[in-house]
């Protein structure tokens, strides 16, 4: 089957909702400003929308799935109420430094690795070329492109190391989400993925 899908891949602490640091208190969450109107100008465009975040919580024993779960549930609502309908919610729950099993080991789908987009994409049928990751770190942008997207990078603080390799420089960075979407909006005619032989 030919991958036909183009999506938005984004992080959710620092992009979509405001990061505090091991939340999984829906009360607390909230989006971040202007991403309501981004990603409906996005889904207008026909991208759809999936978030991928690490959330390493799970296997330092800070929270559980379940938690996670919730958190989920209310970002959906959130993004529900302006319209906005995502493919998928992907996390990440391992880390090497854990504590808990069986999460508490390396693997291939935490960030800056690609294996939450490369699973998104197998199951959905997404066309990783015609689509654009966007996060607020450089690992987000090394995610993307080990998985073929475009990035962008909103340089909005919260990258604070700037180690730099060849998977790590962002094709755009930008302030905020609207710039984000203006800018995929501004260049998604100049992308021409080559025809599939």
């Amino acid at each position: 089957m030919k991958n036909s899908h183009k999506v938005i891949f984004l992080d959710k602490d620092g992009t979509l909702i405001p990061d505090i640091p091991y939340n999984v208190n829906p009360a607390l969450i909230t989006l971040m400003p202007g991403a309501g109107d981004a990603l409906k100008m996005l889904q207008a465009a026909g991208y759809h929308i999936i978030i991928v975040s690490n959330q390493s919580g799970v296997a330092l024993g800070y929270f559980g799935q379940a938690d996670l779960t919730l958190v989920s549930q209310r970002i959906w609502e959130l993004l529900a109420e302006q319209d906005i309908y995502p493919l998928a919610i992907y996390y990440c729950p391992h880390a090497a430094e854990g504590k808990i099993l069986p999460y508490a080991r390396t693997c291939q789908c935490r960030k800056p690795l690609p294996g939450l987009l490369l699973k998104a994409a197998d199951d959905f049928g997404i066309s990783l070329p015609d689509s654009w990751m966007i996060g607020d770190i450089l690992n987000d942008v090394e995610a993307g492109h080990r998985a073929a997207c475009r990035t962008i990078l909103l340089n909005n603080g919260n990258e604070t190391e700037w180690k730099m390799n060849k998977w790590r420089k962002p094709d755009f960075m930008v302030n905020d989400l609207r710039e984000a979407a203006a800018t995929i909006l501004d260049k998604q005619l100049a992308h021409v993925t080559p025809s599939l032989l």
